[in-house]
């Protein structure tokens, strides 16, 4: 099989990784708007197997013909291009993944449902870490029950050693963390769809041999599942796991409008305080340093008539052999699995569908155990 990569920024690279040490991918291709980088990317992370080229992510003519010569797309860039990257290949025939984090943006890609049918494709937005993994691995949770009632989703990628004040360093794109924080946040209580603000709701976690953490509302990690067990589970949330005290100061700066989009007037000329703070965090927030990412998914519900609870955790740190940090593989590599098991034959699914009703949760945390992605549980009484 042949999987294109779009994008050869961190998480780009990754994916560029696993697919070329997957015996059952012949060719690798990546593409980068910055022909060099693409490159440099796949001769560093992909080897023999893989193959470079420049491409514009907003061209979707060219990203048709592109992908034409693949099975499968995976695309790693920013989440505003997947809308017309799935459209391209779609009519390519090409199947399509994305690691999104943007509701808007996936709502658009749902839109194309028709067309990936017609096509005999599937398109999975939202494949990176969360959303993505842990919507898998939920859904595996959740049909261990005979009635689910309640599931909490807590995730967070953090530096191993925090550097005051913020205790965090750029683990992925700036623009994606801003708009985690920013965003509107989709959550299930109580039976009812609702919609919670951003940043709030914070509490008080830990995991051991971590110390104590902090847990607060975030967008987009949630995806389709509110969708797909609205009419079954009475309570669904989403937190983004932090060290203590990150919330607070985070949420001042955007309070007073440091993530506007708007320009504002500044020494005789007008920029966007948005362009401003993520340039800011990308180069004062850019450690370079060991990283680890936190997993802890709760569900309840009933077995035996008996109330039950299932804590699913991981623990991964980065991986010092090959130097991927934590958040590249935990967020590449579930999209690469996907994308092999479109390619290989192993989803069926046609059209756009969410990755908790097409993945078999069982096959994918197989392979998760196969890059040391380890899951963790335990039973406790509800």
């Amino acid at each position: 099989m042949k999987i294109a990569v779009i994008g050869a920024g961190l998480m780009g690279r990754a994916a560029v990784y696993d697919l070329a040490h997957n015996s059952r991918v012949a060719q690798v291709g990546v593409y980068d708007i910055d022909r060099k980088l693409a490159q440099t990317v796949a001769k560093k992370y992909g080897g023999r197997k893989t193959i470079s080229g420049r491409l514009d992510a907003g061209d979707t003519a060219g990203a048709e013909r592109l992908f034409r010569s693949y099975d499968a797309v995976i695309s790693a860039v920013t989440y505003r291009y997947n809308p017309g990257l799935a459209k391209a290949a779609i009519r390519a025939e090409a199947h399509f993944f994305d690691l999104g984090g943007n509701n808007t943006v996936v709502a658009q890609e749902f839109r194309l449902d028709t067309a990936a049918r017609k096509a005999n494709v599937v398109v999975i937005p939202d494949c990176g870490l969360a959303p993505g993994m842990v919507s898998i691995i939920a859904a595996g949770d959740l049909a261990r029950f005979d009635r689910p009632e309640s599931l909490h989703i807590r995730v967070g990628g953090l530096p191993q050693k925090p550097h005051p004040p913020l205790n965090y360093q750029m683990l992925f794109s700036a623009e994606g963390l801003i708009n985690e924080y920013c965003e509107p946040v989709v959550a299930i209580r109580n039976s009812r769809k609702v919609v919670l603000p951003p940043m709030t709701e914070v509490e008080s976690l830990s995991f051991r041999g971590i110390g104590d953490l902090e847990a607060f509302t975030t967008s987009g990690g949630t995806s389709t599942l509110p969708q797909t067990y609205g009419r079954v589970l009475k309570n669904l949330d989403y937190k983004t796991i932090r060290y203590p005290g990150h919330c607070d100061k985070f949420k001042t700066m955007l309070d007073i409008g440091l993530a506007d989009r708007h320009m504002v007037a500044a020494d005789g000329a007008k920029v966007s305080p948005r362009s401003v703070l993520k340039a800011v965090l990308d180069k004062n927030l850019s450690f370079s340093e060991p990283d680890l990412t936190l997993v802890r998914i709760v569900t309840e519900g009933r077995m035996a008539g008996k109330k039950k609870r299932l804590i699913s955790e991981i623990i991964d740190r980065q991986d010092k052999k090959t130097g991927l940090t934590s958040m590249m593989r935990c967020t590449s590599f579930p999209v690469t699995i996907i994308a092999v098991m479109a390619a290989g034959g192993e989803i069926s699914a046609r059209g756009v569908v969410p990755q908790e009703k097409a993945v078999d949760p069982m096959l994918f945390e197989r392979e998760l155990a196969e890059r040391k992605i380890k899951i963790t549980r335990r039973w406790e009484r509800g």
